[in-house]
């Protein structure tokens, strides 16, 4: 049946007759282009169910999809970035930028950390948000990650890290660059503890993040199609003159290569996290972690 429409205001169509879809009820999918339900697309966690591919999610929505319902409780909420440098650009201090992106995303900086179980099993839990600043890495993220570290030392959990990130927080300097060897050294003294540490690599991970504590993990998981690497791909070809091989940085390039050890589709991450604890929790290592928190309560009651 032919519908027949009357201009609303320029570019915009309705029709006088038949249903009238409502705004949102499809998505399209950014790679595939194939409209998507949803209801659908959210049951499967954002996941296209015709090309698979990983679309971005937010911090909060992440934890929702690993953790277990109802068990994670942050940590250091109250934390949030200064401006040391009184950084200015474009006629804004960084203080304002901040404040206002804090407003946008609802997240008072880049990392969300607390305590959380996967499967029944206790873990310390930090995610990134890549909607604050591009998840960079500045003095108030390396703190929070540090202080998460320390927490899961004192309590005997591993830490699960889910990492993005656009690299180091200009609008610090210095100071975030710094953040670089302060979370590689918490998680020195988190392996030094014999404590496991598993990593998730999301899109796009690049810079300070996965030149420090990202990538120093005991396993090293990634999201099928992740990029993942230091410098971006254009910037590496325009310094290098060279032609990058097909897939270079993506998350199935770096599996191949050795970097990463395995690919786990998102909805398999909670099993496949859990499962990992286990067996390095099953080890020797593992169980003088065990044998340290008995000792712990013990003194403690």
């Amino acid at each position: 049946m032919r519908q027949h429409f009357r201009r609303r205001s320029p570019g915009d169509l309705l029709p006088t007759e038949g249903p009238v879809v409502p705004d949102g009820l499809w998505v399209k999918c950014p790679r595939c282009r194939e409209m998507i339900y949803t209801r659908e697309f959210e049951r499967l966690l954002r996941v296209c169910p015709h090309c698979g591919h990983h679309t971005r999610l937010t911090a909060r929505q992440r934890i929702a999809a690993l953790a277990d319902p109802g068990s994670f409780a942050e940590w250091d909420a109250h934390l949030a970035a200064a401006d040391p440098l009184g950084f200015v650009a474009m006629g804004e201090s960084y203080a304002a930028k901040a404040e206002r992106t804090s407003a946008t995303v609802g997240e008072r900086e880049a990392l969300i950390s607390g305590r959380a179980s996967i499967r029944g099993i206790p873990v310390a839990l930090a995610v990134a948000e890549f909607g604050f600043l591009g998840a960079s890495m500045g003095s108030v993220f390396g703190e929070k990650l540090a202080r998460l570290v320390e927490r899961a030392i004192e309590l005997s959990l591993p830490v699960v890290t889910v990492s993005c990130s656009g690299g180091a927080r200009m609008h610090e300097g210095v100071l975030s660059l710094m953040q670089m060897a302060k979370t590689t050294a918490a998680f020195a003294r988190l392996a030094k503890e014999r404590l496991p540490h598993v990593a998730i690599l999301v899109d796009p991970c690049y810079g300070g993040v996965t030149a420090s504590y990202a990538t120093t993990a005991d396993v090293i998981l990634a999201e099928p199609g992740a990029m993942i690497g230091f410098a971006g791909p254009r910037v590496i070809e325009q310094i290098t003159r060279q032609k990058l091989p097909d897939g270079f940085q993506s998350a199935e390039f770096l599996l191949e290569h050795g970097m990463i050890d395995a690919i786990v589709p998102r909805r398999e991450l909670p099993d496949r996290v859990a499962q990992v604890l286990v067996l390095l929790q099953g080890s020797p290592l593992a169980a003088a972690a065990r044998e340290r928190e008995t000792t712990r309560e013990g003194v403690v009651g």
